[in-house]
């Protein structure tokens, strides 16, 4: 990477431009820089979720995953650069299998609701896929690597996972299950 920030009000970008880690210029706009921003969101919105009590191995995850993103981040603002290896899609793998092992089977939908960190957890899930949706936009205007892509893609999946256990954790003394969504079906099932 180029220059680490030294100061943050540079006022290079008042012109409506934005620097990229190469050194180029990119209008505020671009496909590029809403993508970084979407990862950047993501991030910061698990960071909220990290704020709450949270079962260690998944604070663990979320750490990893952290710093993951970054890299990510990192990735998207050097064209042609990789930083985000196919080990970390690997890792979500792992995570998601042995984390999908320990709930029920869902029969139904269920609604991003329950604990306030499984809520927070479903906001990170939709931020992920709105991250992808971006860089998938972007790889169709630009060559970029697959792992970004496929990173998002997983961590969204594993952001549903990761609220259900949480739902489960029950560390605020809410938790138990999730909130299933009320459909005809389920209805007339349960009458």
């Amino acid at each position: 990477m180029s220059n680490r920030l030294t100061q943050i009000a540079t006022r290079t970008g008042d012109d409506g431009t934005t620097g990229l880690g190469d050194g180029s210029r990119v209008p505020k706009d671009h496909l590029r820089v809403q993508a970084m921003g979407d990862v950047d969101e993501l991030n910061s919105s698990i960071g909220v979720l990290l704020a709450e009590p949270l079962p260690d191995d998944v604070r663990e995850l979320l750490v990893t995953v952290q710093h993951e993103l970054f890299n990510l981040g990192g990735e998207l603002s050097i064209p042609g650069y990789t930083l985000l290896k196919p080990e970390a899609v690997a890792g979500l793998d792992a995570a998601l299998d042995r984390h999908n092992e320990t709930l029920p089977r869902l029969k139904e939908f269920i609604l991003p609701a329950g604990t306030r960190s499984a809520a927070l957890a479903h906001v990170s899930r939709t931020i992920a896929r709105r991250a992808e949706r971006a860089v998938v936009h972007l790889g169709l205007a630009e060559a970029i690597n697959e792992a970004p892509r496929q990173y998002l893609n997983r961590l969204s999946d594993l952001m549903f996972v990761l609220a259900r256990v949480l739902n489960r954790a029950n560390l605020d003394g809410l938790g138990g299950d999730d909130v299933y969504w009320k459909s005809d079906r389920l209805a007339r099932e349960g009458s």
